[in-house]
């Protein structure tokens, strides 16, 4: 008869006979469920979006106080873009152009927000030169937005999408909160688009 070890003292942690993969997924699992709030991705998400439709109500007046020159040469762009094509967003990206300091820096800031945000043409300009979002100069920001290359139609369908990861929508509702001035600014053309590749 040979003499075996005495068993390991309880310590209370462990189960007896546990498989030590099963207790590193629990243990995983325990974390994450006992994760504070405030560090759960759906809750950063959210934040960001509320932050986006916080800056561009408070920016929704800066249309009225834009020197004339400025809406006159906005509007006329608008309008030759729609003459010229049947969608901006299938419009090749222009060829940059020589910029100024201000254009440079105010393109960099698209192209940034772009990266991990959706947002519609109207609703970056408004980030862009609000005084609640960047400041810039609203010429720099509507030169940034007019070579930032974004597919708006994309970008609205991304927005959709966010917004039904977050919360429920009527397909009516969702159209309205992407394509309203107190929403995100898209096109309703453009929201409706990203609510049908959400698939609602």
């Amino acid at each position: 008869m040979t003499n075996q070890a005495p068993p390991a003292p309880w310590t209370g942690n462990q189960t007896p006979y546990q498989d030590p993969k099963a207790a590193a997924k629990a243990a995983k699992a325990y974390a994450r469920a006992t994760r504070p709030w405030y560090m759960k991705k759906r809750w950063w998400l959210a934040a960001v979006i509320i932050v986006m439709v916080g800056a561009s109500a408070a920016s929704g007046g800066s249309n009225e106080s834009e020197p004339a020159a400025d809406r006159s040469s906005t509007q006329s762009s608008d309008a030759g873009t729609k003459a010229e094509a049947p969608s901006e967003e299938q419009a090749e990206p222009k060829a940059e152009p020589d910029m100024t300091a201000g254009q440079e820096n105010a393109l960099g800031s698209a192209e940034n927000y772009l990266s991990f945000a959706a947002f519609s043409r109207k609703g970056l300009i408004q980030q862009l030169s609000s005084d609640a979002g960047d400041g810039y100069a609203r010429k720099d920001a509507v030169f940034a937005v007019n070579h930032v290359g974004a597919n708006w139609n994309e970008q609205a369908a991304k927005a959709a999408k966010n917004y039904l990861d977050m919360t429920s929508f009527s397909r009516d509702g969702l159209i309205e909160q992407l394509s309203s001035d107190a929403g995100d600014g898209y096109t309703l053309e453009q929201a409706t688009y990203g609510v049908n590749k959400a698939g609602l």
